[in-house]
């Protein structure tokens, strides 16, 4: 692997469940530092796109390489994968026992065997970088949604991931919540972190992304910068996806 490689490979990937083709040979690449936003219409495959680069999902066909060692091979180690893939859910998936600080300490100490001092170090530094020092002792049930999301982006970030995957992070969360999430998620991107985003949220694509990505009916119809596919979509159908979108948050 050089530097010059792109970080992320996906090739020709392909899944079924059932007789259903969720994802037709969806092909793309990601160097270090890139912000890809995947858009679509609920059921085009873009949260299967991120489940199977980190193996939530495994592929039917096609492979995923990252730092240019195949991690669709049956034989990878997927817990290594897990350390350098950090991945944002929709739900929150916290620890209802533990408090903030308890979560993001959790993979720190078990999966990377950090101290118990270097793990709340590394929790309390990831909880300051996302707004919540203050509620690192504050347990899940005491934290708005907001809040919990950012604890689960902590709890990514406390394992020096070299990609982020984001699966429709804001999605669970009340309007006036969404643009505290979307504000870490600013801030990650001015500190180059390479970033696989699932978004409704447009307006974030458009300012942020390197290169967007527009699925349906699991094959990639269009990608293109922002500035270009929103604009000028060369498709019919991501022109009339993007009408539709426009419409719903007008």
């Amino acid at each position: 692997m050089t530097p010059t490689d792109p970080l992320l490979r996906v090739e020709r990937v392909s899944k079924s469940y059932g007789s259903e083709r969720v994802l037709r040979d969806v092909s793309f690449e990601m160097d270090r530092g890139d912000v890809v936003v995947l858009i679509g219409p609920s059921g085009s495959g873009k949260s299967t796109v991120l489940r199977c680069i980190n193996r939530l999902t495994e592929v039917d066909g096609g492979d995923v390489f990252l730092d240019g060692e195949r991690v669709t091979d049956p034989d990878a180690d997927v817990n290594d994968l897990r350390r350098q893939v950090g991945m944002v859910f929709q739900s929150f998936n916290l620890f209802a026992h533990l408090t903030a600080r308890g979560n993001v300490m959790l993979g720190p100490r078990r999966v990377l065997g950090l101290s118990e001092e270097e793990a709340r170090r590394r929790a309390d530094e990831q909880l300051a970088l996302v707004g919540l020092e203050a509620q690192a002792d504050s347990y899940p049930a005491e934290l708005s949604g907001g809040q919990q999301q950012r604890v689960g982006i902590a709890r990514a970030l406390a394992m020096e991931p070299k990609l982020m995957l984001f699966d429709e992070p804001t999605s669970a969360l009340d309007p006036e919540l969404i643009g505290e999430v979307l504000s870490v998620m600013l801030d990650l991107v001015e500190r180059g972190m390479t970033m696989l985003v699932v978004t409704h949220e447009m307006s974030f694509a458009r300012s942020v992304a390197s290169e967007v990505l527009f699925l349906d009916g699991g094959r990639i119809v269009e990608r293109g910068p922002p500035e270009r596919l929103f604009e000028r979509p060369e498709h019919d159908r991501t022109a009339s996806f993007l009408r539709r979108i426009t419409e719903l948050h007008s």
